[in-house]
């Protein structure tokens, strides 16, 4: 399944598609098996691509791409992986298009677009709303560190310290021993420190996620640089041997209720600058203006989007532009500016 990186690469070069007389299809597909393990996409894809062809001429270009195009989809489906919990395509055989992306995040309907571009918002709605970040799972004698993003832990790494014993003693013996056991314990904390720090470092993490035990966790707070401590969202109880989907479960939410802060914040300065005449427009036609001069810093749109084709529009914009992209999942917080703005780069 296709990792974030990836994702990202795929919507540029989606969003980079040129539309032209061909009828492209977007499909997102919602995977997941009911209580029976069973698909139920079929009905909806029968349905749905039978009642998109009546809409052409009963021959003639346009209409054979679309044929070709249904029978590539099927052909992909009846091998697609079963452990994907969604799936998007894009199929366009006039201009030689066909990417398929099956997903770890689910989708939440199936829906099928007809137009002469991808549709790409719900992609990017998936990229915003499952981030890339780190968990780290310490006891005072291991560590792991998971890298998740897109629903899927896509990188874990394992830290391994000395164990100690207990042992029966008593006074100086007893003092020395406890030193020596506080000894490996820190140690044990700088090397886990490293470790994370490194990996942030190397994924361009922005948040963290801890959990540990009434030793590890002081220890590993007293050793963490500022840079990394900044990026702490939560300390959570988990125990060690922890598996990875569990992991997974019970940090994604930790997540959202961040992601819904730093969308209040990012709406907050949205609407501060557009009061004070600043860096930043609110509205479509200022936001699109904005986005085909290069000006736009962070396109900040609402979930949905006050219209899926303006929606689409912006979205291909952005990434054309290297803007980066903020879907706020709360509408009502953007309702009064029309669902959409952007924060700027410069002012023309």
């Amino acid at each position: 399944m296709a990792i974030l990186d990836q994702l990202s690469a795929q919507l540029d070069r989606l969003a980079a598609f040129e539309p032209g007389p061909f009828p492209v299809l977007s499909l997102y597909l919602n995977l997941q098996p009911d209580q029976n393990g069973r698909d139920h996409y079929e009905p909806f894809l029968k349905k749905e691509l039978a009642e998109r062809l009546r809409t052409f001429a009963a021959s003639g270009p346009e209409r054979e791409s679309f044929e070709k195009d249904a029978e590539k989809i099927r052909g992909y489906l009846e091998g697609v992986d079963r452990a994907a919990n969604g799936l998007a395509m894009f199929a366009c055989s006039g201009a030689d298009l066909f990417d398929a992306i099956p997903l770890a995040a689910p989708v939440r309907d199936h829906r099928l677009y007809v137009s002469g571009q991808p549709h790409l918002y719900p992609l990017a709605c998936l990229i915003d709303e499952y981030p890339r970040y780190a968990v780290l799972l310490a006891d005072t004698n291991a560590a792991r560190i998971f890298v998740c993003a897109g629903n899927s832990v896509q990188r874990t790494e394992q830290v391994a310290g000395v164990k100690t014993r207990r042992h029966k003693m008593g006074g100086w013996s007893q003092a020395r021993y406890q030193r020596h056991t506080e000894n490996f314990h820190l140690q044990h904390a700088k090397e886990v420190s490293d470790a994370l720090a490194r990996i942030v470092r190397d994924e361009s993490i922005g948040a963290i996620v801890i959990a540990g035990d009434e030793v590890i966790v002081p220890l590993l707070r007293e050793q963490l640089p500022k840079e990394l401590t900044d990026k702490i969202i939560d300390v959570v109880k988990l125990d060690i041997r922890t598996p990875e989907r569990e992991v997974l479960d019970a940090t994604i939410e930790l997540l959202r209720h961040q992601d819904a802060e730093a969308d209040r914040n990012t709406v907050d300065a949205l609407i501060g600058a557009y009061r004070a005449n600043g860096l930043a427009v609110v509205g479509i036609a200022a936001t699109r203006k904005a986005l085909e001069m290069g000006q736009v810093d962070e396109l900040v749109i609402a979930a949905p989007p006050p219209d899926e084709r303006v929606g689409d529009e912006l979205v291909a914009k952005a990434r054309q532009t290297a803007a980066k992209i903020r879907i706020v999942q709360d509408p009502s917080v953007l309702a009064g500016v029309g669902g959409v703005g952007a924060l700027l780069r410069f002012k023309a």
